[in-house]
């Protein structure tokens, strides 16, 4: 009986077929998170920051609280 428990738990152990796919779900599924909370909060800022630097590009002044670029 012994020996048999035995030859279980060592399969049990071995067996690790497919463990490393379902981690790797799990990664991929916490760097999106990631992403999309960074993508979120940082939007507006990145807006704003674009806006700004084409509105310095085309020779204008940016003015944020307007959000309007004044030539």
């Amino acid at each position: 009986m012994l020996v048999y428990l035995s030859n279980i738990a060592s399969r049990g152990r071995r067996d690790e077929t497919g463990a490393t796919a379902v981690e790797y779900g799990i990664m991929v599924a916490l760097i999106a998170v990631v992403i999309i909370v960074a993508v979120s909060l940082l939007g507006t800022t990145l807006v704003d920051t674009f806006n700004s630097t084409a509105c310095s590009v085309s020779g204008g002044t940016w003015d944020a609280t307007a959000k309007s670029c004044t030539p």
